[in-house]
């Protein structure tokens, strides 16, 4: 059977950088108070005119070059962001046209912190289904762009970057050894949508409006979801979390991720965090963690890999890959 396997790998950030010192300066907080609660030490700021299509390029230039591949020999770009360059057209056709690209299909995908699950997802479908032989996914935020610096509740957990890989479609014999995307499972559920929201649209106020986070109800619905995303995975493919490598969790706060790390008994060395440096980039955070993890060695060929991932929406979702 045919799967869809990662070739490669690359992520961008942003050169500026905010520290929670220098937050303290812009809204009334500490260090100690945003550590304590986020575990964020700092995130990544996009400078004025830096647009999320810009970090999404670096991320697939870098990605490609991992892959040993060009944009030629591509057949699709799916990008996963919330933060579009603009309503119309999509990043993702700003990305072809930036990349060179000029056969297959570009398209955005919005599932917000979900998104970059959402899009490999697609992508994996496009893939085995033999409508595509190799694809950029790519997850890109410039989170900051819609930040209250007032707002103290939203303002500390938020940074900017971007992550891509490249998917190819390879032979496999459908059984758990194979190498690629071995399982997805994506949900939703529309009536916690006003617990995470941004309150305007071109469609309502005619504006972006402003961020909205009912941040205990937020936590409780991640450590649950999550949870049970965890749970699915796991039950579908009969494996237990001890069989799992490397756990690649949505970095939106160190205290969600330990939970579960807790509830499943996943060893620390066995898990990817990187959201003291970066903050929650919402759809980048897992392309992020993963490059990070394969640039610095920890996740090698053949390691089982679990992600998983909440957003607003609510949308959340798993993915299981052997690398």
């Amino acid at each position: 059977m045919k799967r869809s396997r990662i070739v490669g790998s690359g992520s961008f950030l942003p050169q500026k950088i905010l520290t929670n010192h220098d937050l303290s300066s812009l809204v009334d907080t500490t260090h100690e108070w945003i550590l304590a609660r986020t575990g964020i030490h700092q995130r990544h700021v996009a400078e004025e005119g830096q647009t999320t299509s810009d970090l999404a390029f670096e991320a697939c230039i870098r990605a490609l070059e991992s892959a040993e591949k060009s944009s030629r020999d591509l057949d699709f770009i799916i990008c996963a962001t919330t933060t579009p360059d603009q309503i119309f057209p999509s990043t993702g056709t700003r990305l072809q046209g930036a990349l060179g690209m000029t056969k297959g299909f570009a398209m955005d995908v919005q599932a917000a912190c979900s998104g970059f699950i959402y899009a490999l997802a697609i992508a994996n479908n496009f893939i085995t289904s033999g409508q595509a032989q190799r694809g950029l996914v790519v997850g890109a935020e410039t989170m900051t762009k819609l930040l209250d610096w007032t707002d103290r509740s939203t303002a500390i957990l938020f940074g900017d970057g971007a992550g891509a890989v490249v998917l190819e479609a390879q032979e496999g014999d459908g059984s758990l050894e194979d190498y690629g995307v071995l399982r997805t499972f994506l949900h939703s559920d529309g009536q916690f949508n006003s617990i995470l929201q941004m309150t305007g649209g071109p469609g309502s106020t005619k504006s972006i409006g402003s961020m909205v986070m009912h941040g205990q109800d937020v936590f409780r619905h991640a450590v649950e979801k999550l949870g049970a995303a965890i749970e699915e995975m796991l039950a579908h493919s009969n494996l237990t979390a001890a069989d799992i490598d490397w756990f690649v969790p949505h970095q939106a706060n160190e205290r969600i991720i330990d939970a579960l790390l807790k509830r499943f008994s996943f060893p620390a060395e066995k898990v990817i965090k990187t959201v003291g440096l970066h903050a929650n980039t919402s759809a980048a955070s897992i392309p992020l963690a993963l490059d990070t993890a394969v640039k610095d060695g920890r996740i090698k060929k053949g390691d089982l890999v679990l992600l998983d991932a909440l957003g607003a929406g609510l949308t959340w979702g798993s993915a299981l890959l052997r690398w």
